[in-house]
């Protein structure tokens, strides 16, 4: 028997029973697939001379994470690298939006955009050094974070108070109309705001890609040296060191109930492990209590609170192997580790609207990675290891181009997709078809048969609007790793604070069992002293 059984060795996963192992538990990790990292992996699969990330490529919020700061990973081998320039927006004339770890250059790209538009990025920045340390606090604090959030209200007031918390509610189409007079601004806003789900007139979007830029600003959007899979590489070694084995090939089938508390888990291959204390699942939530669990087992509230459940889109990845760098019109985009492709702001608000409607987008706003430009032992000298991923429906109604596209994502509609995404780079790379060595293609159903966790590809654990946050995260009322069942954690991206790398769901889960355990044996030792005063007539006064 052993002290917890953590299902999943996804990040998070990894970081929860990493912080067990500190406090001197025995830990079991499970995982389905036959490797372990989640949606945190890279493989040479495209070309053997390449190193692709099949998911998850570029880190601020690892940067910024004292989770993983306090696991000291670089003793564990991990080094980070950084793109000349942390992200680019080029448009159809040869202009671009630049943002850079150095606000000064960041700030002069936007003054060429429109007069003035420096310095509003100056202030944005000045708000963000008044409220960094306490904002990341209560984002890398269990909820709620009351000690950092009463800071980060002192903070706020000082800052502008109730504008500042209205700026940051805006819809990003609103803020950076009202802080920038070109398009430079208001674009690198809307396109670290749609690294989420979160459309140019979705409210919170502005905040949110303010956050995100100023991320960037602050800690870049670095790669681990090597691929993402060092990243994962660390934490196993970590683990390993602490005696912990992660068990591939393990699938959970179930996690054991008795007497409303977790007692064990049983597996695919008919195995069972019996645990002392908790089960912390790095699972979604959808899969945790309709698959794991089961209805007999939880409040009707909570299944009935899964029908409301909201994923984040779906997602279309294609990996290229480049025999260049990528032929950019505009050449500051060259030097990007990420790139933005869309036409405009209403570019990207007619690509929302199209999701929202059911249809596959026909001008598909991309996210591209040049991962040899960010790290240089990715691909032979004078390459480009690359990729591109947009967003689609979960359930596809329609095409909104002119190629019928149904959402099978059979071999022929994936194909047809992937020509897409590459003739929307070809309009801002004439030639970059022509230098494609290879490609993979990652329609959403091979994405979740990746990771069950990207139920489509959906890579935030649920969707990041205002909705299902905080307390309403997976579900109202939750907002916690706690479960319904006693000894059961959730530890996933479902949870608070939500998707992107940086191991908070998984520290909270495992903060939240050592509590229960600390607080479990105090009581007990209460109840036993009690009993022992019983049996020799002790009183507690005369």
């Amino acid at each position: 028997m052993t002290d917890a059984v953590v299902i999943g060795a996804g990040p998070n996963g990894l970081v929860a029973a990493n912080l067990l192992a500190d406090a001197g538990w025995s830990v079991e990790v499970l995982e389905a697939q036959d490797e372990p990292g989640g949606a945190v992996r890279s493989d040479r699969g495209v070309h053997p001379d390449y190193v692709s990330d099949m998911f998850s490529a570029f880190y601020p919020m690892a940067a910024a994470s004292p989770v993983l700061a306090g696991l000291d990973l670089y003793g564990e081998g991990l080094r980070w690298s950084h793109a000349p320039h942390v992200v680019a927006h080029p448009l159809r004339d040869g202009r671009c939006a630049v943002l850079d770890r150095d606000r000064r250059v960041t700030a002069a790209g936007l003054e060429t955009f429109a007069p003035g538009d420096g310095r509003a990025w100056h202030d944005l920045c000045r708000i963000w050094d008044g409220l960094r340390e306490d904002l990341l606090a209560t984002l890398f604090t269990p909820f709620p974070p009351v000690k950092a959030s009463v800071r980060l209200a002192a903070r706020l007031r000082a800052a502008g108070g109730l504008r500042l918390v209205r700026s940051m509610l805006l819809p990003v189409r609103r803020l950076g109309e009202e802080e920038f007079d070109g398009e430079g601004g208001r674009l690198l806003l809307a396109g670290n705001a749609l690294h989420a789900d979160l459309a140019p007139e979705s409210a919170i979007s502005g905040g949110f890609g303010w956050l995100m830029s100023m991320l960037g600003q602050t800690y870049g959007f670095p790669v681990p040296v090597g691929g993402s899979g060092e990243l994962t590489a660390a934490l196993v070694r970590r683990l390993s060191r602490r005696g912990v084995t992660v068990r591939c090939g393990e699938r959970v089938t179930e996690v054991v109930v008795r007497g409303g508390r977790a007692v064990g888990v049983r597996t695919a291959t008919g195995g069972a492990v019996a645990v002392r204390r908790a089960v912390l699942a790095d699972v979604s939530a959808p899969d945790l209590y309709r698959g794991l669990v089961g209805a007999e087992h939880l409040p009707s509230r909570v299944m009935d609170d899964l029908r409301r459940f909201q994923w984040d889109w779906a997602t279309f990845k294609v990996d290229w192997a480049l025999d260049g760098p990528v032929p950019w019109d505009a050449r500051a985009a060259g030097s990007a580790g990420t790139v933005h492709l869309a036409d405009g702001m209403d570019d990207l608000t007619r690509f929302a609207a199209q999701l929202a409607m059911g249809r596959v987008p026909d001008r598909p706003f991309a996210l591209l990675g040049q991962m040899t430009t960010a790290d240089a032992t990715r691909s032979p000298a004078g390459t480009e290891s690359a990729w591109a991923y947009t967003h689609v429906p979960h359930h596809v109604r329609g095409d909104a181009g002119t190629d019928g596209l149904t959402g099978r994502w059979d071999p022929f509609e994936q194909e047809v997709m992937a020509d897409r995404i590459e003739e929307r780079v070809e309009r801002y790379a004439p030639g970059f078809r022509h230098r494609i060595r290879a490609r993979r293609i990652l329609a959403p159903p091979t994405l979740q048969a990746a990771d069950s966790n990207l139920r489509d590809g959906a890579v935030n654990g649920g969707t990041t609007s205002l909705h299902q946050q905080a307390v309403f995260r997976p579900l109202p009322g939750t907002g916690r790793p706690e479960t319904p069942v006693r000894g059961l954690y959730l530890a996933s991206a479902s949870a608070h604070p939500g998707g992107a790398v940086h191991g908070a769901p998984g520290a909270n889960a495992a903060r939240a069992a050592l509590r229960a355990h600390c607080s479990g044996r105090v009581l007990a030792t209460a109840q036993r002293a009690l009993a022992r005063r019983g049996r020799t007539g002790e009183t507690d006064g005369p």
